[in-house]
């Protein structure tokens, strides 16, 4: 399941944008002011962040720019009633993805979600001297050469990058890449794990007995 972090003040229409997203599937961890959205998203792995501007503690576009002075990625849509076109260049200046001024339509939200998530399950990531490119499948080394993974290795590797410093398990890495009446077997995970860290390196991804995989924070390995 997708989480997202929303950073609304506006009691009611934090509700009304929780309850929108929860329907169409989200999971949605609401904050009213800045500095306990920071906390959550240094912590918790989103999917995508929904941030309005003015709001306590920590304004919206402090909160992003300094996510993305410490290389967090993760997608971000400003939702504010500041519609003026200096404001509209700081944020995407700052990192953010889009800028949605209110009043909007719930199901504009929902598509430039949508959109956003999708670029960047296919944007390029890295890991070591390696990077993936999940939409061509493929690895290129600190030498430029290219080695063709299979599709279910590209997802499960991307998928582990997103989350990198966390365990992830059997169980989630099929609830998210595989399709109900899809459902692989543990034995044919493993096995697209052991191609990757043949490719990789065993010391790439970390097998967690009895939990699952993880992939090292520190990407200098």
């Amino acid at each position: 399941m997708r989480k997202i972090l929303l950073l609304e003040d506006d009691t009611i229409l934090q509700e009304i944008i929780e309850e929108f997203l929860t329907e169409k599937g989200y999971s949605v961890d609401c904050f009213y002011d800045g500095e306990k959205a920071l906390d959550a998203a240094m912590e918790e792995r989103y999917d995508m962040l929904l941030l309005d501007v003015n709001v306590p503690e920590i304004d919206g576009f402090e909160l992003l720019e300094y996510l993305r002075e410490i290389r967090n990625r993760t997608p971000a849509i400003f939702i504010t009633s500041l519609g003026d076109l200096k404001n509209l260049r700081k944020g995407f200046d700052i990192g953010a993805e889009d800028y949605l001024k209110k009043p909007f339509e719930l199901d504009e939200l929902a598509i430039r979600i949508e959109h956003h998530i999708r670029a960047g399950v296919g944007a390029p990531r890295e890991l070591g001297s390696f990077t993936l490119y999940p939409e061509r499948n493929q690895l290129s080394d600190s030498e430029g050469e290219r080695i063709t993974l299979k599709s279910r290795e590209s997802m499960i590797l991307a998928y582990l990058l997103d989350r990198r410093g966390d365990v992830v398990s059997f169980d989630e890495l099929i609830e998210n890449l595989w399709e109900e009446d899809q459902r692989p077997t543990y034995a044919t995970i493993r096995t697209y794990i052991k191609n990757l860290r043949k490719i990789l390196g065993h010391e790439m991804i970390e097998n967690v007995k009895g939990e699952g995989y993880r992939v090292a924070i520190d990407d200098r390995l």
